[in-house]
């Protein structure tokens, strides 16, 4: 039980640490237009409707990794019959 509920908070305090790497990743290849990504000094990647669909990649990460410590945390305390 109490390696379930730590492996939970260890996913959780990793994957918010990566949130802002995701961000920045994403925002280097949603650049507008046919403009040259500062960053990379390269052309952009995405644009118009993949662009869009690229901004979300930060929200569904963060989704993903809150729903998995949760999962990770009741299946622990649902072992443990607290849950």
């Amino acid at each position: 039980m109490l390696s379930q509920l730590l492996g939970g908070f260890v996913i959780l305090v990793i994957g918010t640490t990566l949130i802002p790497t995701v961000a920045d990743l994403v925002n280097d290849a949603q650049c507008a237009g046919n403009q040259i990504n500062t960053t990379l000094g390269e052309s952009c990647n995405v644009s118009g409707t993949s662009s869009t669909i690229v901004g979300l990649v930060t929200l569904f990460y963060s989704l993903a990794i809150m729903t998995s410590a949760l999962a990770i945390a009741a299946q622990g305390l649902r072992s443990s019959g607290v849950l």
